[in-house]
């Protein structure tokens, strides 16, 4: 391993979340001796003077920001102008504040909600704005996108060192399992477990099944992101993924199998289906910064459903 992160300080928002605990492990493995993390209770990073206090406290090199109000298709649903403000504000006033004070680097984060509703399969990055996301998370994901915008923009007038990353969905152990905000493999997990647990004889799914996903090791993707905060210094965005999909039918039955549930699976078809594929081509992350996921998904959800048996369930 080089030597790039050892004596810089690093800011990581979000670092003591889901992601960002793999991203600050991924950090001390590479002998970073100054890892900041500004914490929710005492740094509000929607608002512009608490920015200003974590920059003048904090006094990075690079920025990681990779704090996010997130969630599934629900979340989205039930609170589309609190994940649109809240996002775009963090973001944009972070990247301002940093040009200002002329960081060497800022690595803003995207997320596969950017991409347009019908984006041709494997996404690539340049038909990024082929057309308008899908509506349930398109607050979320125009804010995200914004991000992309203010970068490109403030690299061509101010020469400020700001790059993208696209990352597909996350899982692994230490996700967020709570049924009111979780992604689809927590909350699926959590139905099957819960459901042997109780001996259940049915789980109910959203929609109809039949949309495709495409998830990465969250420790795969945080090896993404300090590969490309190391190596990337480039305008264009670019995909951080597993390569390949699989859709929600074939994934239930998999965490079926996996969590030994054996009861009935129904499905909901009034609740909306979200993207009806998603799956990136991941070609660029590794021309550019030799970034390849290594993690096998079955050992992954297997991991993830035992984290999840051990610590919640």
């Amino acid at each position: 391993m080089s030597d790039f992160f050892k004596n810089r300080r690093i800011v990581v928002t979000g670092g003591a979340g889901f992601l960002g605990k793999y991203v600050v492990d991924g950090l001390k493995k590479r002998g970073c001796k100054n890892i900041l993390i500004p914490l929710i209770e005492e740094y509000d990073l929607i608002k512009s003077s608490e920015i200003k206090r974590m920059y003048d406290e904090m006094s990075p090199d690079v920025v990681i920001h990779l704090a996010a109000v997130v969630g599934g298709i629900g979340a989205n649903r039930e609170h589309p102008g609190k994940f649109f403000y809240e996002n775009l504000m963090m973001g944009v006033q972070l990247i301002e504040e940093g040009r200002q004070r002329n960081i060497e680097k800022f690595v803003a984060l995207g997320t596969v909600c950017a991409y347009p509703k019908f984006t041709p399969v494997p996404f690539k990055e340049e038909n990024l704005w082929i057309g308008y996301p899908e509506e349930t998370n398109a607050p979320y994901g125009l804010a995200k996108k914004m991000l992309l915008v203010q970068s490109q923009a403030y690299r061509q007038e101010y020469g400020f060192n700001s790059i993208f990353i696209l990352p597909v969905n996350l899982y692994g152990p230490g996700d967020n399992f709570n049924p009111e905000s979780s992604h689809v493999i927590p909350a699926l997990i959590k139905k099957c477990v819960d459901a042997v647990n109780a001996r259940d004889d049915y789980i109910e799914c959203w929609g109809t099944g039949t949309p495709s996903r495409e998830f990465i090791y969250a420790a795969d993707a945080a090896e993404g992101i300090l590969l490309a905060t190391e190596l990337y210094n480039g305008s264009e965005p670019v995909n951080i993924g597993a390569g390949f999909e699989i859709t929600i039918k074939k994934l239930v039955e998999k965490i079926v199998k996996l969590t030994g549930f054996k009861g009935e699976i129904r499905w909901d078809s009034s609740k909306p289906d979200g993207q009806p594929r998603r799956c990136l081509d991941t070609s660029k992350a590794k021309k550019l910064f030799g970034f390849e996921a290594k993690t096998d998904f079955d050992n992954g959800l297997k991991q993830t459903i035992e984290w999840y048996k051990k610590n919640i369930a």
